[in-house]
């Protein structure tokens, strides 16, 4: 794996000037508690998304894969402002796994391309409702000029007080276990580590973000039914949603249908209804809450 580069003088002059710190706004609290009236049922405070469909949409449209990226990151705006206006605390976006790298080289290289493109354009998107950037992943992975935006990107974003966007790059599940178990292995042989008290906690502390909450929901689009190695550990009692649409065509309004159905499920987390106080069904809670 390619060790995280510092900036190069080039790519310190292609990145823009540090964006102002954003204007005063509602809090993630109050925009929340306003988004729950409006929707009448609760929402997520971590929503997960596995963006899928951009070659089909393509397609579909007659047009090269490629334009279905492009596409996609309009939707990428969308339901992240939307997500950032709704007061949610976290969203987390797939946006490239490990075995994406086995696509045609020049596929690959247009979607590093693009995600550089799309950070340096949104910076003031991310200013105007207190957006912060967060990655996890193999980011070494990644080549030096998209590791020096991501790195500036978050830098400028990280006074940001609202969402926290996550984009999960070069990631993979699996990879995530097999990296923390390795580090995990590597501190109990050198004595920092009892293997006696390892717990599930141990474990999530060496994961790529310890600080990720685990999703609430996790999203689908384009109708497949599978997770594709997409934070196996932490989806462990999410609720799934899959949205037949590609996810060019995932904007605020199936972004709404998503989080209307989360208020109408049960999360008992393996626990009865009539006797865990977390299976309450999500859309009462919110209306008991707002009284």
């Amino acid at each position: 794996m390619r060790p995280r580069s510092m900036l190069t003088p080039d790519s310190q002059r292609a990145l823009p000037r540090p964006v102002a710190a954003p204007e005063p706004r509602p809090g993630q609290a109050e925009l929340r508690a306003r988004a729950e009236r409006e929707l009448g049922s609760g929402l997520p405070a971590h929503l997960a998304i596995i963006m899928d469909g951009n070659g089909r949409w393509a397609q579909s449209q007659g047009l090269r894969r490629v334009f279905g990226h492009k596409e996609g990151t309009s939707s990428v705006r969308e339901v992240t402002t939307a997500c950032a206006e709704l007061g949610l605390e976290s969203l987390t976006l797939y946006a490239f796994s490990v075995e994406n790298w086995k696509r045609p080289p020049r596929e690959v290289g247009y979607l590093m391309r693009l995600l550089k493109r799309f950070l340096r354009s949104e910076l003031e998107t991310f200013r105007r409702h207190g957006v912060r950037l967060k990655t996890i992943g193999r980011i070494s992975d990644l080549p030096p000029d998209v590791q020096a935006v991501l790195a500036e990107s978050e830098r400028l974003t990280a006074g940001h007080q609202g969402l926290v966007l996550r984009l999960a790059l070069s990631y993979g599940s699996r990879a995530e276990i097999a990296d923390a178990l390795r580090a995990v292995a590597e501190d109990a042989r050198a004595g920092r580590l009892d293997p006696a008290a390892i717990d599930e906690e141990t474990l999530r502390r060496y994961l790529y973000d310890p600080a990720t909450p685990d999703p609430d929901m996790v999203v689908r689009t384009a109708g497949e039914l599978r997770l594709s190695n997409f934070l196996l550990w932490q989806a462990s009692y999410s609720e799934i949603f899959v949205s037949r649409v590609c996810w060019p065509e995932f904007r605020r309004p199936e972004l709404l249908e998503a989080l209307r159905e989360y208020g109408r499920r049960v999360r008992k987390f393996g626990g009865l209804v009539s006797d865990a106080p977390s299976a309450v069904p999500i859309r009462a809670r919110a209306r008991e809450q707002s009284r």
